[in-house]
């Protein structure tokens, strides 16, 4: 299936993105539901920007918005109205086609449920976005994603099944594969909520450190504790930013 999927891929073109720009910069975005029961408007005009290698957390209670915020970001939904600009690419303006190359090669999201394939090993999975997206050369695959496992600690750990690693062990292989195709944004949507409060930390010390290495990190947290290591701490209430305070790491 991948075989018959790369063809297709490389045959889409995406726009040049513009150079010197926010990483993420969202204007005047609107987003309305429509549902059995009306028009829902999930965010009112929202104006949000994150600068290159910034590490932002992004806070709110359930149904304040701030998934629709992520899902605006990461091309999975659209605005109903507004421009949404990530890595000076017009994100509002991409082809379903061309959103699923493009944040392919520009987005690395990390889940809280950490979604491995359970039948790949780590290595394997760390593999799979290189392959999906045919970056690197086959040659090539294998030593970068073992260099990615290694860079987060788990090295010792690629030939494993996941069933065979820990939460915190199988939390590091997802961040090493969102890593595989050298993204500048990395997404995390609550990524330590399924860990003990060692391993938060240990997570969130990684994304620290990838950030001062030049990744931008946006995460979604319900923990105000690690919200706060960030550089930015965001809040979202009804649809909109409503507060943007300097974390510790700032």
């Amino acid at each position: 299936m991948l075989d018959k999927l790369l063809p297709w891929l490389a045959a889409v073109d995406l726009p040049q993105p513009r150079p010197g720009t926010a990483a993420v910069a969202l204007r005047a975005v609107r987003k309305v539901y429509v549902t059995g029961a009306g028009e829902f408007t999930a965010l009112k005009g929202v104006e949000f920007h994150v600068a290159a290698g910034e590490f932002v957390a992004v806070v709110g209670k359930s149904g304040s918005g701030k998934s629709t915020l992520i899902n605006m970001i990461t091309g999975i939904d659209r605005p109903t109205a507004g421009e949404v600009w990530v890595a000076g690419t017009p994100v509002h303006m991409l082809t379903e086609n061309q959103i699923a190359v493009w944040r392919g090669r520009t987005i690395g999201v990390v889940f809280q449920f950490f979604q491995l394939l359970p039948t790949l090993t780590a290595l394997e999975n760390v593999m799979l976005p290189m392959d999906f997206c045919n970056v690197y050369t086959p040659a090539e695959r294998p030593k970068r994603a073992m260099q990615l496992l290694d860079l987060v600690g788990v090295g010792a750990q690629a030939g494993k099944l996941p069933t065979h690693l820990s939460g915190g062990q199988q939390q590091r292989v997802a961040i090493a594969r969102c890593l595989a195709n050298d993204p500048p944004l990395l997404v995390a949507d609550e990524p330590t909520g399924n860990l003990d409060p060692r391993t938060a930390e240990s997570v969130i010390e990684l994304f620290r450190e990838l950030a001062a290495g030049g990744k931008t990190i946006l995460m979604v947290t319900h923990d105000d504790d690690l919200a706060s290591r960030g550089n930015r701490i965001v809040t979202v209430a009804e649809g909109q930013v409503v507060a943007a305070t300097a974390g510790g790491g700032a």
